[in-house]
């Protein structure tokens, strides 16, 4: 029996799961408070407190440490890559530490699973589908200008495992399958899916796309610049209005969309229109995702924390549904999205990657 130790180091909180093959015997979410992050300059200066509140609540759980074999933990923010499974080498910690393509939460899980497996006698660290998984095709990189290139940064972990989930529930092949997959949580990204490979998709990292909860997505171009050089706001201002602060915060004051679903019940006319403006711009895209795969669409795929409001499921299909059938798989579970991949591994279904990036 193979034993996985799966990890998801967040912006707020750890999260990390125990699995009997696909079986989750131990999981926990540990949320933390603002005030105690900020104690640390940065992102990776968080890798020895979140390494011991990992290593303390399985202690106190009693998991037999030593019997996992595979510890995997969420990609971060290395040069680009193929999906796959990767295996945790020194170039990978090297280029997660230094923040090669930024500093995310997300840098820290393949530290994380590296730190725990050395502890593991004959013990193994990977990640998968990273955020930067790149499998665009040549002709959706141009931007419009030489000094600017269109980047895939995504949820490529939930859109690959829905993907996958999806096919085997219609007895298919994802490898041999044209979707389109939308993952609708704090950041929206929605990716065109042929035969395996996701050959485009919106950069949601950097906000690119529908607006979400909490970003901007892609904002007019001219007044974006006039803004920038009026002289009333600083770089980082405006990082924050494109993400962090953008979306439903920027017009509604919060990031929950259930709060905003609420509102839309209790008959409040501005959430009402926000919220179908959202709507609107997920279906747009989902359009031009369709014409990325020649409008010959298997299924359009909903995933992610909006996808329990049964308003959206209902708006794409009235405006999209002409396109192909629309499935929903609501919220995510990257804990076991990674499980699955290691298990993969671990079986000899598919063949664990090196991390040796060609820049």
């Amino acid at each position: 029996m193979h034993q996985v130790l799966a990890i998801n180091p967040g912006s707020t909180s750890t999260k990390f799961a125990v699995y009997n093959e696909k079986e989750c015997v131990f999981t926990q979410t540990i949320r933390h408070p603002l005030e105690q992050l900020l104690r640390y300059k940065n992102i990776i200066d968080q890798f020895a407190f979140r390494k011991g509140v990992i290593i303390d609540a399985l202690v106190e759980a009693k998991i037999e440490v030593d019997a996992i074999k595979i510890i995997i933990g969420r990609g971060g923010l290395t040069y680009p890559l193929e999906s796959g499974v990767y295996q945790v080498n020194n170039l990978m910690l090297e280029h997660l530490r230094q923040g090669i393509m930024g500093h995310h939460a997300s840098n820290l899980g393949g530290m994380l699973a590296d730190y725990i497996a050395l502890q593991i006698p004959n013990a193994k660290a990977y990640i998968a589908d990273p955020v930067v998984t790149d499998e665009l095709d040549e002709v959706a990189r141009f931007a419009g200008h030489p000094r600017f290139k269109r980047q895939s940064i995504f949820h490529a972990l939930n859109q690959k495992a829905t993907a996958r989930l999806h096919a085997q529930k219609v007895s298919g092949k994802y490898e041999s399958m044209r979707l389109i997959v939308a993952h609708l949580g704090g950041g929206i990204s929605v990716g065109a899916h042929k035969n395996g490979r996701v050959i485009d998709v919106n950069n949601a990292l950097d906000g690119e796309g529908p607006f979400s909860p909490e970003r901007s997505g892609s904002l007019p171009v001219g007044q974006l610049i006039d803004l920038c050089f009026s002289g009333g706001f600083s770089k980082e201002q405006v990082r924050r209005m494109v993400v962090g602060e953008g979306g439903f915060v920027a017009y509604l004051g919060t990031n929950d969309a259930l709060e905003v679903e609420k509102r839309v019940g209790n008959e409040d006319e501005k959430a009402r229109i926000i919220q179908e403006a959202l709507f609107y711009q997920v279906a747009k895209l989902i359009g031009e995702m369709a014409v990325v795969l020649e409008g010959r669409v298997d299924g359009i795929l909903l995933t992610g924390g909006l996808a329990y409001n049964k308003q959206l499921e209902t708006y794409i299909s009235n405006k999209a549904g002409f396109i192909a059938p629309v499935f929903v798989y609501p919220g995510e579970d990257e804990l076991e999205a990674l499980a699955s991949n290691a298990l993969r591994v671990a079986k000899g279904e598919i063949e664990a990657k090196t991390y040796n990036p060609v820049v």
